[in-house]
């Protein structure tokens, strides 16, 4: 599946301390903290890794529905749909999700 270009382009602008990383996964891009996978692309949607904490809340905005790779929820990972990326949410989300990878110990 190939992903939105435009949105992994926006991510990298905004994505820009060396210690994150990006490479090609599961036919998306992700984007790693410290080697923590941390946000990434999947065809037109935004994936990101919450604090466990925090899943419940992001799971009633809209737009957002769980992360499932083969039909098996990925635990604190979701999705969030193109259409509801502007400027200001793309990077409420991405602070949330490098609040949450800055925490992890580093791989």
């Amino acid at each position: 599946m190939a992903y939105d270009e435009v949105l992994a382009q926006r991510l990298r602008e905004r994505l820009t301390d060396p210690a994150i990383t990006e490479r090609k996964m599961f036919g998306g891009l992700a984007f790693f903290t410290n080697g923590n996978m941390t946000v990434g692309v999947s065809g037109d949607e935004l994936i990101v890794r919450l604090d466990p904490a925090d899943i419940t809340a992001a799971l009633t905005r809209p737009g957002v529905r769980q992360f499932e790779v083969g039909g098996r929820s990925m635990k604190n990972w979701i999705l969030v749909a193109a259409d509801h990326l502007d400027d200001a949410t793309l990077d409420s989300w991405l602070t949330a999700a490098l609040d949450h990878a800055t925490e992890l110990p580093a791989k």
